[in-house]
């Protein structure tokens, strides 16, 4: 089986809609593991540094991290901690990023809460439209269901939807998440994975398992 090119913008031959996620991001506080794809029909793939990830100004120093081989829908957004007007405060006003008009002496990131960065696990799909807020981690294997806004932490193997999103199920039995969090198949070799593509592809975690057992 062939060892697809990852360093490819477009994976796909005449669909530029899809892109590779990791090949058009710069900003080296966006953390994107291969093979992650994006898709958009409306807007340019390519612009989802400036589209999707919204309010991550350097001035927090938080990041977002996105692991390997996860599937993002056209419009799901990451929002970071700028967003967060702080709740400490008896005022909704940002009054602390005016500090030229009212010469108050507060540091501009007293006008929000930091709640730290956005962590996505491998293998996760993130639907049309979802929302994923500052502080928020996504265990690997979950799916967030179409315009769901994540405002806590998600289980790996969980599916979640709602506003504000909810666990619905977990995706597979107790021991077949177990085994799939121990094999971790999204950090094997290419060659191994593209051996064991099949397995993943029709569920069969017991030869799944053996192919590990034997690359061993």
């Amino acid at each position: 089986m062939a060892i697809p090119d990852y360093t490819k913008v477009y994976p796909r031959t005449g669909d530029t809609q899809t892109v590779y996620l990791k090949n058009v991001v710069n900003d080296p506080a966006i953390h994107i593991g291969a093979f992650t794809i994006y898709h958009d029909f409306v807007h340019d793939p390519r612009d989802f540094q400036k589209n999707n990830v919204l309010y991550h100004y350097p001035i927090n120093r938080d990041h977002l991290r996105i692991g390997k081989f996860c599937s993002i829908a056209c419009g799901a957004r990451f929002l970071f901690n700028s967003a967060n007007h702080t709740m400490g405060s008896l005022s909704n006003y940002t009054f602390p990023i005016f500090y030229e008009a009212w010469n108050h002496g507060m540091a501009p990131t007293e006008a929000w809460d930091n709640k730290g960065d956005i962590v996505i696990g491998n293998d996760v799909w993130i639907g049309y439209e979802a929302v994923i807020l500052a502080g928020v981690t996504i265990g690997d294997g979950a799916v967030i269901g179409t315009r769901a806004v994540v405002t806590k932490d998600v289980p790996s193997y969980t599916i979640v939807g709602g506003v504000p999103a909810y666990p619905i199920r977990r995706r597979f039995p107790p021991e077949t998440i177990d085994a799939l969090i121990e094999l971790q198949w999204w950090d094997w070799p290419l060659e191994q994975i593209a051996e064991g593509i099949q397995f993943i592809q029709s569920g069969d975690i017991k030869s799944l398992r053996k192919l590990a057992d034997c690359r061993a």
